[in-house]
């Protein structure tokens, strides 16, 4: 059994929201297509104050928002404009350019709320990077579910354990969202082929070793992974084909090609880019 490697996530903030970030990591750029995973860590927000992240822009990649407490405002320069509440999949593909914010919505605002939840980007494949953009919203009730012996499993993107989510993902993937009972026990196969267990809360063992929370395990290639939970747990299994080939991120920019991210960034800083209707303020370059 070859041993697992253990990422631990940096400590940052995105607007003022603290969050951990597992990935892109020096030891690891990307598990399937997953290239960056931010855990946004449970925050009160007192009446006045939530998050506003202003308009900024993407390129060659999918967002995708998951949340467990709270709610978020999505708006898009396609004219989206999605309240996101928790069990809910917003999913946003960026395609050649696209801007959005997302923010705590304006009645939460006044009257104080709770966030936490997981944003991920997942690398569009390269036939895909310069392809059209598209927005998704899932209510929590299209997602499939299972449950049995203790062990419930909802897959929010791709398809594993039997399930296959309705988000429009663009090459295999798996995104699941796992709760287990005290002394089960949950078998991950190997049906793809990169995969990466991160445990949001409780105590779990992976072969007989206990795992830290809040830490990226990425599970060895070809091996079917056993996980036991020493007590009630909750966490997120993702994973799916490695990418067609390397990916450079810079900023909000995922590309294979370094030209594309460069003309990118000279676009967003010359004001040449779509707008989100309604939106003046905006993140400028760093």
């Amino acid at each position: 059994m070859t041993s697992p490697l253990v990422i631990r996530p940096r400590a940052e903030s995105v607007e003022g929201q603290p969050i951990l970030r597992p990935l892109p990591s020096a030891r690891c750029r990307s598990v399937g297509p997953f290239v960056f995973f931010d855990h946004m860590l449970q925050t009160d927000y007192a009446p006045g104050h939530g998050m506003d992240i202003r308009q900024h822009p993407h390129i060659g990649l999918s967002t995708l928002t998951y949340l467990f407490e709270g709610e978020l405002l999505h708006k898009d320069s396609l004219g989206s404009s999605q309240r996101v509440k928790p069990g809910e999949v917003s999913w946003m593909t960026a395609g050649a350019a696209i801007a959005h914010v997302e923010r705590t919505p304006p009645d939460l605002l006044e009257i104080g709320s709770r966030l936490h939840g997981l944003q991920i980007w997942l690398a569009s494949p390269k036939e895909a990077e310069q392809g059209a953009g598209h927005y998704n919203h899932h209510p929590a009730g299209s997602l499939p579910v299972s449950e049995a012996l203790g062990v419930k499993i909802r897959m929010i993107a791709g398809n594993g354990f039997c399930l296959a989510s309705p988000v429009p993902v663009l090459s295999p993937t798996l995104y699941a969202e796992v709760f287990m009972e005290a002394a089960t026990t949950l078998c991950v196969p190997d049906e793809h082929r990169e995969r990466a267990v991160y445990v949001l809360a409780g105590e779990v063992r992976l072969d007989d070793e206990l795992l830290e929370p809040q830490t990226l395990v990425v599970l060895s290639e070809g091996e079917e992974a056993s996980l036991y939970a020493e007590g009630e747990s909750h966490l997120v299994i993702i994973g799916g084909a490695p990418l067609d080939g390397p990916r450079r991120m810079n900023w909000n920019f995922v590309a294979s090609d370094p030209g594309l991210i460069e003309r990118a960034r000279e676009r967003w800083a010359a004001g040449d880019w779509p707008v989100v209707a309604g939106e003046s303020g905006r993140i400028e370059l760093p």
